[in-house]
């Protein structure tokens, strides 16, 4: 299963505490992209742009989907990529975590985030969020709020949401991973360095920082 929603909705902290709960494995994309490059994700814009970012993102979450009992907490923008929703809707479910801008920017604002380097940052997600609205619509199986409440009792909501949504759709609860087939042969540099650190990225996470 995976996990979607705008920065700062607590994808990375209830991400690790649902996996904990469930007995999975949990991988974070954002931190796997930043294992692989050897840099933080505000570098890989700043160096090379949100282009190849995306282009790292994309292939991340290609080859996370393809692993079995795993919790994938997605970045703020892996649904912007049409690619990126097929993927996550061919293995479902996901959970898109919601918040409001407020509490989106007085999670994030202590940290670097390249997409809100602007005047007014509480605008700007604003802005982001409205954009990107249709896209989280269209991957998620289903929302759950994580605005002012405490980690468990999202995580409770999550789990009574992934028992519903399992008795509507049988057959992709017991669907196996994602066609190795599908899975591109590895591409030029920086791409490429997914596959040269492929067994050390997909190692279980430690309990992430940031709420």
């Amino acid at each position: 299963m995976a996990l979607a929603g705008f920065m700062g909705t607590g994808k990375s902290r209830i991400g690790w505490e649902l996996s904990r709960r469930l007995q999975l494995t949990f991988i974070d994309t954002d931190r796997v992209i930043e294992r692989v490059s050897c840099l933080k994700i505000p570098e890989i814009f700043e160096l090379y742009g949100e282009e190849t970012f995306r282009a790292y993102e994309t292939e991340v979450v290609r080859r996370t989907l393809r692993l079995d009992d795993v919790v994938v907490s997605t970045g703020g923008g892996t649904v912007v990529r049409e690619e990126n929703r097929r993927l996550l809707r061919a293995r479902g479910p996901v959970v898109v975590l919601d918040a409001s801008p407020e509490t989106i920017y007085k999670r994030t604002r202590r940290h670097k985030r390249p997409m809100l380097e602007v005047g007014d940052p509480t605008e700007r997600i604003r802005s982001l969020m409205r954009e990107r609205a249709p896209a989280y619509d269209e991957v998620a199986s289903f929302h759950v709020s994580g605005d002012d409440r405490v980690s468990t009792d999202v995580v409770d909501d999550i789990i009574e949401g992934l028992w519903s949504w399992a008795e509507r759709h049988p057959d992709l609860a017991a669907q196996g991973p994602i066609d190795r087939r599908e899975a591109p042969a590895p591409g030029e540099d920086p791409i490429a360095r997914l596959d040269e650190a492929a067994d050390a990225a997909f190692e279980e996470s430690d309990a992430p920082e940031d709420a």
